[in-house]
């Protein structure tokens, strides 16, 4: 097994922290190693105690780790949309060759050029993201390398994003002893391989419905448009169950999942279930029916806020339809009520690999997909992210700064990942 192939994956949720260690061989993704654990310290994608994430961090790579066998060095981070702002971009250079073939320099110099503008200080950059090259007065081009020509340019979106947030999240990835090999927007790195062609092309809205928030990205012309967090996610359900049922919120999560039914219509009203109540021995009776109208009225009131934030968005119509994906879609149901308040075609985002084949893990298998799909393009594959046992001293500034660079021709990703290194410098 090659170690070149070998990516692991860190996505730092409000519900869960999912770790997942995975071979990509000849463009096919082998998960080996998953880690999931209930996250600590994080509020609605937001960092709000470093030491309980870290804990955290820390309990969902061991897991993965004791599956393999492996140590995890390196991870392919995920970044949450809070904050985020799209932007377009344009990088413009002269052709360097003698021939006036276009070079991996090249391609590395137009987008480098992509970001020399003002970006506010409290603001940084997560990725760009090419939408077309343009060859002299040739556009809509993919790949320019081996083209001969005069004029490179490149129209782009650039991703940034709250340096506050950003530097809490790195420093939790950090004093869990792990160094980041790249960083990609969640909702991108997912949304990219959970949509079909004609769905990035046609419009279509992607849904990530998680713990403590839903994101709503919208793929449009195959780019990413846009993308907004909503306050609401499946945690709220778990609370609204936990104050009517006056259960604890522990007791209440196991409902949810086990009883769980969004669609009342479909809801079964014949079988009934004890639930314990707060500071009483004894138990209420309550059937899935009951549950559902109260689930229900929440998914209901959540699915309302998407449709108005795509209407702030200025998105009129959908010919992709909607796709749910996200912890929160595994509920029996969800597909009929998003289907009877969104008014559109939608259906659910399911992973097909074994060992991850649920919607929670479609942000952690995008961003190893995405991170394969990089080093291609850019010529990468030099990693190792896995090997000996991590020296958490490495990660102090000072021991970093004497580290050798890589040796490897780094993608604009990379460097833009170095930006983030700046932080604990």
């Amino acid at each position: 097994m090659s170690q070149s192939n070998m990516y692991v994956s860190l996505d730092i949720g409000s519900s869960t922290i999912k770790v997942l260690i995975g071979e990509v061989d000849g463009g096919s993704l082998h998960v080996i190693g998953v880690g999931n654990v209930q996250s600590a310290g994080i509020r609605k994608g937001s960092i709000v105690d470093i030491d309980a994430t870290v804990q955290s961090i820390r309990k969902a790579v061991e897991q993965a780790e004791r599956m393999t066998g492996l140590q995890v060095k390196e991870v392919v981070l995920g970044i949450p949309s809070n904050g985020v702002t799209l932007q377009d971009v344009k990088g413009v250079v002269a052709v360097n060759s003698v021939n006036r073939e276009i070079t991996d320099d090249d391609l590395d110099r137009v987008m480098e050029s992509a970001q020399v503008m003002s970006v506010a200080p409290e603001r940084e950059i997560v990725n760009i993201i090419p939408k077309q090259f343009i060859v002299d007065d040739y556009d809509e081009i993919k790949d320019p390398r081996g083209m001969i020509g005069v004029r490179l340019e490149m129209d782009g979106t650039m991703i940034t994003t709250s340096k506050t947030l950003v530097h809490n999240i790195l420093r939790c990835v950090e004093r869990a002893g792990l160094s980041i090999r790249e960083i990609y927007l969640q909702p991108l790195a997912s949304g990219t391989f959970a949509l079909t062609e004609d769905e990035m092309n046609h419009g279509t809205a992607f849904i990530d419905i998680g713990g403590g928030s839903t994101t709503v990205s919208v793929f449009w012309e195959n780019r990413f448009a846009a993308t907004k967090v909503l306050p609401v996610g499946g945690d709220h359900i778990t609370k609204d169950l936990s104050i009517i049922l006056k259960t604890p919120t522990e007791q209440a999560r196991k409902i949810k999942h086990q009883y769980g039914h969004a669609f009342y219509d479909d809801a079964s009203d014949d079988e009934l279930f004890e639930v314990p109540v707060i500071g009483a021995d004894t138990k209420d009776q309550y059937s899935q029916k009951y549950i559902s109208e109260i689930i229900g009225v929440r998914l209901e009131e959540l699915f309302e806020l998407v449709l108005e934030e795509l209407y702030h968005l200025g998105i009129r119509d959908l010919p992709g339809g909607v796709v749910l994906t996200g912890g929160t879609t595994k509920m029996d149901g969800i597909l009929q009520l998003a289907r009877h308040v969104l008014n559109t075609r939608v259906r659910i985002h399911t992973p097909e690999y074994i060992g991850v084949r649920e919607p929670m893990y479609s942000t952690a298998v995008g961003l190893i997909r995405y991170a394969s799909m990089e080093d291609v393009f850019f010529g990468e594959g030099h990693f190792e992210p896995m090997g000996q046992a991590y020296d958490e001293t490495a990660a102090a500034p000072a021991a970093r700064k004497s580290q050798e660079p890589k040796q490897a021709k780094d993608s604009l990703l990379g460097k833009t990942k170095r930006f983030f290194d700046s932080f604990f410098e």
